[in-house]
């Protein structure tokens, strides 16, 4: 049995036209014959090519709004006639049905319409019926006809029908199949969770398309991104982002999404390092970098400001693997791109404030994003001695760093800028003591800094280092059965402390 097939009828269409110029001139020229429906068969006779009409093979027009127009046997019999079965061409012999040996179709807009409008009337005239039936039934029998329902399959079909005269090989067909299954799921998926928004019942997630990665976290582990990193940055220039790569780069995003002013972070397997916020984005450069230049090495950079000369120059003189701003200025993009892997990224979309999501045991676990930023009014001074106004600035500024840092984890900063910080501990006393370890480091005064914590003291042990430090005033969230003995401690050695009411926890 051969298993080309020679396509001598197909049915087009589509909701987006791009592209199907090319594939219809194809088909015409090749002989095929094209049956369509409203506008894409407008389409096709503007291109000066014949089209039989659905509704003339059907003998129905287009009804309910145009809700139901290829819904009928005779279009799915064509579909769903098997070439090589006696019986099945017995019927479409008797009921005068065409067989159908190309179907070219797309689906409504559904998510598209979702992220634009809350009118519901709108999102559930997306929904599709015709076009989902239309794919099934051709991947269904792709032993006898091809589906195509990705426009940016036109110029590949195009280019290899011209090559192979008209016909599609077995393996072809099934390739295309696949493709359509996958496409139907995934908009499936896409309404179920649009549906099931309210009180999930059930976990499902369709995320598109698969991109190979070098490997994973380490070379002898297998890695995969599944999604569009060109909707959040444009790479310029530099190697294949790696897995580890995109975690930093994940860390690094939602970090800096928090800051309004002129900042800098440099982010070191998933941390920050530096941080800080500045009149300039040259200024936040240094600083940021100074609060601990030896763990700056081979970071993730993340602006919210674009790189002027002058900064860039500056960059230019560490490793370091990743740049992400949303703009080079002058020639700070040529400066930057001296070094040949240096991973340079335009970010020009911002993260989804959707849920997290992780895979534990034999589940997954879900959560809202923690996208919590405090102002100056929902601080609550539980001590007699009030922070300065630049303190409370500087809180606010190391309460964002500590929601974006691994637990437990104490920061210390002064002036708007990270001076030290203790991450990932076991004890929220080490990670004090790491932190305070690391601002000695780089010879910061630790005279009138401020110090978050990701969670409440169980004990008064942290504030009396502190204190003794010379650190004067605390943000936490509070809430331990021993508050009082934290608080009195700041009383007697007049440090301010505010609590926010609010854990960051992050494992």
């Amino acid at each position: 049995m051969n298993s080309s097939r020679k396509l001598n009828n197909a049915l087009l269409s589509v909701y987006y036209k791009d592209g199907l110029d090319i594939l219809a001139k194809t088909l015409h020229k090749l002989g095929v014959n094209i049956y369509s429906t409203g506008g894409t068969q407008e389409y096709i006779e503007k291109l000066g090519i014949p089209v039989n009409r659905v509704e003339d093979l059907t003998g129905y027009p287009s009804i309910l709004g145009g809700r139901v127009k290829t819904l009928h046997p005779k279009v799915f019999g064509g579909i769903l006639a098997r070439r090589d079965h006696e019986q099945d061409k017995q019927e479409v012999a008797a009921y005068e049905i065409p067989f159908i040996d190309l179907i070219v179709v797309d689906l409504y807009p559904f998510e598209e319409t979702v992220q634009s409008t809350t009118d519901e009337s709108k999102i559930i005239e997306k929904i599709d019926i015709g076009g989902v039936s239309l794919i099934r039934a051709a991947a269904k029998n792709f032993n006898d006809t091809a589906i195509i329902c990705d426009k940016g399959d036109f110029g590949s079909l195009s280019d290899i029908l011209e090559k192979q005269n008209g016909e599609l090989s077995l393996n072809q067909r099934r390739g295309y199949a696949a493709k359509a299954f996958h496409v139907t799921s995934h908009y499936d998926g896409l309404i179920y969770q649009y549906f099931d928004k309210d009180a999930p019942a059930n976990f499902k997630a369709s995320v598109s398309p698969a991109n190979a990665l070098r490997y994973g976290e380490n070379p002898h582990q297998k890695g995969i991104f599944y999604g569009h990193l060109n909707r959040l940055f444009t790479q310029l220039h530099g190697k294949e982002l790696s897995y580890n790569n995109l975690l930093d780069i994940d860390a690094a995003l939602n970090l800096i999404a928090d800051f309004d002013e002129p900042t800098i972070a440099i982010i070191k397997h998933n941390n920050p390092c530096g941080v800080a916020s500045r009149e300039n984005i040259s200024t936040a450069w240094l600083d940021a970098l100074a609060g601990d230049p030896v763990s700056a090495f081979g970071g993730i950079i993340v602006a919210n400001q674009p790189i002027d000369e002058a900064t860039a120059k500056e960059i230019d003189k560490i490793f370091m693997e990743v740049l992400i701003a949303p703009g080079f200025e002058g020639n700070a993009l040529q400066i930057l791109q001296s070094k040949k892997n240096r991973i340079l990224l335009l970010q020009h979309g911002k993260l989804p404030q959707n849920k997290l999501y992780r895979s534990i045991l034999n589940g997954v676990i879900e959560q809202d994003r923690d996208a919590v930023i405090l102002k100056d009014s929902e601080i609550n001074q539980v001590t007699k001695h009030k922070a300065t106004a630049s303190q409370i600035q500087d809180m606010l500024f190391a309460d964002k760093i500590v929601k974006h840092t691994k637990s437990n984890t104490i920061v210390l900063a002064k002036n708007k800028q990270l001076i030290g910080i203790g991450c990932g501990q076991t004890s929220r006393v080490d990670a004090l003591k790491g932190a305070i370890a690391k601002a000695h480091a780089f010879h910061f005064s630790l005279n009138d800094a401020v110090m978050s914590s990701d969670a409440f003291f169980p004990f008064p042990d942290c504030v009396e280092i502190a204190g003794k430090e010379g650190i004067n005033a605390v943000i936490q969230p509070g809430g331990s059965v021993k508050d009082d003995a934290s608080v009195s401690y700041c009383n007697e050695n007049g440090i301010a402390m505010y609590f926010t009411g609010i854990r960051h926890f992050k494992h």
